[in-house]
This record gives structure tokens, sequence and C-alpha cells, in this order.
């Protein structure tokens, strides 16, 4: 039986649509700040900048994207006002990405935002449910990155 026959919808399915909901409720709540330039893509840039900064290659590392596509995000951040880049002492070509003061004031609403998403879920199910959801997803996405990491020694 094909999965379109199926009664059961696709896992990858399930998990892009519920993504697509806390993205909009996250853009929706970063649009009434007055950040309503930012796009899902820049979500890794945000995510991932340390105080101190961090090099585009490393950020590439974290986020799991193509280094492309980090650039794009990156560079888009900058003209916007959200980053900053700046020499890296440590490396005299590379350069480290700083969020401004401007991209720091992001990240206190997109995480209240998810806080949200958090609760408005639990009064959908359960906090019980979501908490297991939680726990199933962060099981599943060491045991995956575990052997994603004994793959890359092997």
């Amino acid at each position: 039986m094909d999965d379109c026959a199926s009664s059961r919808p696709a896992l990858g399915l399930l998990l892009r649509l519920v993504h697509q909901q806390w993205t909009q409720a996250v853009d929706a709540a970063l649009e009434a700040a007055g950040f309503g330039d930012i796009r899902p893509p820049h979500a890794n840039v945000f995510t991932f900048v340390p105080a101190e900064g961090i090099q585009v290659s490393e950020l590439t590392k974290l986020a799991r994207v193509r280094k492309q596509t980090m650039t794009q995000a990156v560079e888009e951040l900058e003209q916007l006002g959200y980053v900053e880049r700046r020499p890296d002492p440590s490396d005299r070509r590379g350069r480290l990405v700083f969020l401004t003061d401007r991209g720091r004031a992001v990240r206190p609403i997109a995480v209240a935002a998810g806080r949200q998403v958090d609760e408005r879920w639990s009064a959908l199910t359960s906090p019980a449910e979501i908490d297991a959801l939680r726990g199933a997803l962060q099981s599943l996405l060491e045991r995956l990155q575990g052997e994603a990491g004994g793959r890359r020694e092997a």
C-alpha cells in the first residue's frame, strides 16, 4: 500500500506541517515587534551566534546547512543590520559574525513566542503529551547524530 492510500500520514509530512505552524507563530511575533524582515533561513544564524562571535564555516556545521546557504543568510542579515562581521583575532584571514544590538533584540522575542507556542500546544493536547513529544524527538535526534558521527569516524 502506498503512502497516499495509507490512513497514517508520513512522519516527515507531519513534522513539516507542525514546523510550519511553529514558524508562522514565531514569524508573527517577530513581525509584531518590528522584525518583519527576518525570514525562516535567518533562524540558523540567530540560534547559533555566541556573544564572542563565530566564523561562517562553524555556523554552517552547527546549523547543518550548506556554506552557500549560511553565507547568504549572514549577508542578508548584515545588510539588514542584525549582524556584523569583524576580523577574527585568532585567524588573520577569518572573519567572525556577531549579533548587533538589533540582532540581540530578536532572541528574547523569538524565545517568548516559542514558549507561547509550547503553552498553546500543551493546552490543545496536554503538557504530558508535549513533554513526551519533546523527549522522543530529542532522543531520536541524539541517536541520529550519534549514528552520523560514528559513520564519519569509520
